[in-house]
């Protein structure tokens, strides 16, 4: 970590230069007071906060930053600022998917990774199966599905590959795994993860792996406060049985949990206003009431109060957050660092009943 000041190093200054070295290097001539903080440069704390995600071979800070809002609800300049607040301060994977506003995410991720030079600091974890152009997981349209991921993140790998069941539930396992196997071996995905696969399937898919097609040690599912039957008893064995990191997706339950919206809109909703809309209810203000009480007593917001929630749960690894301003992002990554108590837990768990 460098700080400001005169690097003596350098070659001797004129008089003047000195002067005004000296003025830069201490406070009081600033004006400031003596025991103010000292600005700093370089690495923010939260770039040392790394995990490992699982058997995938990549560590990440415990904060995966979604991408499901760019080129939908969020403009391109602003994804930007979005995407450059968080590495910031000190995240470094993002997740987006092929579906997402029809591949207009991914182009807006590429863009921001070739301009800024960062692909080889970020985690880039890509979902397929969703798009209109290679609906499902079967091997040609899994190869097609990676083939234009790449081209529009303009890259050359992916760092972990979610392969979403949810799409195609009729695919064989057995030939989309072996598909992988070939996408692993030329170098396109690095590891597999998985959404929407049932216990069972999990548990086939690790016998196929005992084979030697690849193993899926990522685990997506959605999870927050007020969808915890989802995370269901057999999953949560499996994925513990075999080691997997759960990257829960609606970690806010499509923002509701951010605790900005707790009225009823009048008149046509929007996808995003039905969404919250359907826990505006005596649950969802009960949830609500018991974060704002928790965030109150550790002067954080609701969003990190829930962030927080979900981390000190077993088996999960990183939620996986969207964000719709810069703000946004300072207020999920101050979860990170929050560590709540039994009470505070029982607590919130009680109200989401």
């Amino acid at each position: 970590m460098a700080y400001f000041g005169v690097d003596s190093t350098l070659p001797s200054a004129s008089p003047d230069a000195a002067a005004s070295a000296a003025a830069t290097s201490n406070p009081v001539v600033l004006g400031l007071h003596p025991s103010a903080p000292i600005p700093v440069q370089g690495p923010s704390v939260g770039s040392n906060v790394r995990v490992a995600l699982g058997e995938s071979g990549s560590h990440v800070f415990p904060l995966i930053l979604g991408a499901a809002e760019f080129g939908w609800n969020v403009d391109l300049e602003s994804s930007h600022a979005i995407l450059d607040a968080y590495v910031e301060l000190g995240g470094n994977a993002v997740h987006t998917s092929d579906s997402y506003a029809s591949g207009r995410s991914e182009h807006i991720i590429g863009q921001w990774l070739q301009s800024r030079g960062l692909r080889d600091d970020i985690v880039l974890a890509v979902r397929v199966g969703g798009h209109a152009d290679n609906p499902g997981l079967g091997p040609v349209n899994l190869v097609r599905a990676v083939e234009a991921s790449l081209t529009r993140l303009r890259t050359d790998r992916i760092d972990v590959l979610y392969l979403d069941a949810t799409t195609d539930p009729g695919s064989s396992l057995e030939d989309t795994l072996a598909t992988a196997e070939w996408l692993v071996e030329t170098g396109k995905v690095r590891a597999l993860g998985a959404i929407g696969y049932s216990a069972a399937q999990l548990v086939e898919a690790r016998i196929f792996a005992s084979a030697g097609y690849p193993r899926i040690t990522v685990l997506d599912v959605p999870f927050n406060v007020l969808r915890r039957h989802e995370f269901d008893a057999d999953l949560r064995l499996v994925a513990g049985a075999q080691g997997m990191a759960v990257t829960p997706s609606h970690a806010l339950e499509h923002g509701f949990l951010a605790g900005r919206q707790r009225s009823k809109i009048r008149g046509a909703l929007s996808v995003r206003g039905a969404q919250l809309a359907a826990n505006l209810n005596r649950r969802g203000s009960r949830t609500l009431r018991a974060l704002d009480g928790v965030g109150a007593d550790l002067g954080v917001p609701d969003a990190a109060v829930a962030v927080a929630w979900l981390l000190a749960q077993k088996l999960v690894t990183a939620p996986i957050v969207n964000a719709y301003a810069p703000q946004h992002v300072e207020e999920l990554v101050q979860g990170v660092g929050v560590r709540l108590s039994r009470a505070q837990l029982s607590d919130i768990a009680r109200a989401a009943e």
